[in-house]
């Protein structure tokens, strides 16, 4: 007869062979091994005591009880005249245990019965919130680039001619940072090493300040170097553009008349 844990393994594999969830499957083959640890015929079946009618002639007497002496074997019918659990005789003859039937009626997580309340999280949705401000943002710019186009006009200039310089020679309005920066450097510092010196910055920023906050809080440092950098560079844009005169002498715009604009 197969020992009670190999009843266990038994019940098991045939209950996660039925596609069973796993914790209803343990359930079940633990409570074949309890009954086969008291005893019981067929313990890979859960068998209800039923009760039955007093003096019927079909009662049926346990295999266990009938291989016991008469007293232990008169327990069973004895329970069933009374309409009492069902009594098994255990091995050694110690007494009588009432079987019990074991349903399993519902797994449930704790997880499941348990309130949790949402934590409250720094995010939006990228529909509808961030593509109806992008959306928005993106109507503001062209309504305000169609408004100055047709405020400001914008000629085109005489043809270039290769035998005169123009007064004054400017460069980009994205490379007059640096050509300010000639005005006040010698042209290895300010066309060499101070770009070098910047965009050796740029590479080795993300590994020197590795802090993953977003928070305005925990970046003071990040955001007052990023701040100096934007404000300096706008500085030297403006002054390039707007304050340098005839041979790139600093004068103020409203000097020669109208503001001074040339690039």
């Amino acid at each position: 007869m197969p020992t009670p844990d190999e009843i266990y393994e038994q019940v098991l594999a045939e209950e996660q062979a039925k596609g069973s969830s796993p914790a209803v499957a343990q359930s079940r083959a633990k409570a074949a091994r309890v009954r086969a640890q008291k005893g019981a015929a067929d313990p890979t079946k859960a068998v209800a005591a039923k009760p039955a009618a007093s003096g019927g002639d079909g009662e049926a007497k346990p295999a266990a009880a009938a291989a016991t002496a008469k007293p232990a074997a008169a327990a069973p019918a004895k329970a069933k005249a009374t309409g009492a659990p069902a009594k098994k005789a255990v091995g050694n003859g110690a007494g009588a245990v009432p079987e019990r039937v074991q349903r399993l009626l519902a797994v449930v997580k704790p997880e499941a019965i348990q309130k949790i309340e949402r934590q409250p999280m720094d995010r939006v949705n990228v529909w509808p919130h961030l593509m109806a401000a992008e959306f928005v943002s993106l109507l503001v710019v062209t309504a305000t680039l169609t408004l100055f186009s047709v405020a400001v006009d914008a000629p085109l200039r005489e043809l270039a001619n290769f035998s005169q310089t123009p007064n004054p020679s400017k460069a980009p309005w994205y490379f007059l940072g640096l050509q300010e920066l000639l005005r006040y450097f010698h042209p290895q510092v300010a066309g060499v090493t101070i770009p070098t010196v910047i965009i050796i910055a740029w590479f080795a920023l993300p590994y020197i300040d590795r802090n993953p906050s977003t928070n305005p809080d925990d970046r003071k440092l990040a955001i007052v170097l990023f701040t100096f950098y934007v404000v300096t560079f706008a500085l030297l844009g403006i002054l390039g553009m707007f304050f340098r005169g005839p041979g790139f002498n600093f004068i103020f715009p409203w000097e020669t008349g109208p503001i001074f604009f040339e690039l």
